[in-house]
């Protein structure tokens, strides 16, 4: 069950210039933003997809098996006491996945999220495999889902992750040429769901391609409520977790068919006629 109430978090979200496959560069420029949030009084921050390569293919270089960018992440959260999110490759035989994990202010791995729907129009699904789970975790009594980049395009697992998210974070390398798609999705979804969207892009020329970040937090009334573009920068944002207030004012979800629409989704006979 989704818990209510007031519960507040400061956050962050770090909208990077990735240094193209460079992971211990990355990693390095990392610590100085988890150290500079930390200093300003967040309690979580927050990075792109793929926080330390760029959206690479490259899952050779890129992938790992050991764990390494956990462990100096978790790391990085227990030395600053900061709870920290970041994307990264692990390595799963012939195929990677592309995941997003969060580490709690002592260090411990509280979420690990794997990107469901790879990107096949760009050739990702050659590369990763698809996750098969939802995520959630919690800070500061509010719960929290997390989905990664193309999975925005994919309505029905906001739809379902609501139902015990007050917050989605959506990290991603979305390109800035279908940057208005973002913006209208991340709104579209806030929306929908009546949740607030923490999105976070990165920026710049990464890979040989153009990233206008863009990154924003947006509240369950699908209002844009802080945003940053076109430069690295660090949003910051005190949310309240009124997300309940706004579903009580405005119940659009208590008139959701959840079987109707498992009988179309289906092909299953919904008339007489």
């Amino acid at each position: 069950m989704r818990k209510t109430g007031q519960n507040r978090i400061n956050i962050a979200l770090a909208q990077t210039n990735i240094v193209w496959e460079d992971k211990e560069k990355n990693i390095q420029r990392a610590e100085s933003c988890i150290k500079q949030a930390a200093e300003r009084g967040a309690d979580a921050v927050f990075f792109p997809e793929m926080s330390f390569t760029g959206f690479s293919m490259n899952t050779e270089l890129t992938g790992e098996s050991d764990g390494s960018t956990v462990d100096f992440v978790c790391w990085f959260a227990r030395e600053y006491r900061i709870s920290v999110g970041f994307g990264w490759v692990k390595n799963c035989g012939e195929k990677a996945e592309n995941h997003y994990t969060v580490a709690d202010k002592t260090g411990a791995v509280i979420s690990d999220y794997a990107k469901l729907h790879p990107f096949s129009y760009s050739g990702e699904d050659k590369k990763f495999k698809g996750g098969e789970k939802l995520g959630f975790f919690e800070l500061n009594g509010i719960t929290f889902s997390s989905f990664i980049c193309y999975d925005l395009r994919f309505p029905e697992i906001f739809q379902a992750a609501s139902k015990r998210a007050s917050v989605i974070i959506v990290p991603a390398n979305w390109p800035a040429k279908r940057r208005e798609h973002w913006k209208t999705l991340l709104r579209a979804r806030a929306i929908e769901n009546q949740t607030y969207v923490l999105a976070v892009n990165c920026v710049g020329e990464i890979g040989g391609i153009e990233y206008a970040g863009d990154s924003m937090v947006i509240n369950p009334n699908g209002d844009i409520q802080a945003f940053t573009s076109l430069r690295e920068d660090m949003l910051y944002y005190d949310l309240a977790d009124d997300a309940d207030a706004f579903r009580a004012a405005f119940p659009t979800k208590a008139d959701r068919r959840e079987e109707l629409y498992g009988r179309i989704s289906s092909g299953g006979k919904t008339d007489e006629s």
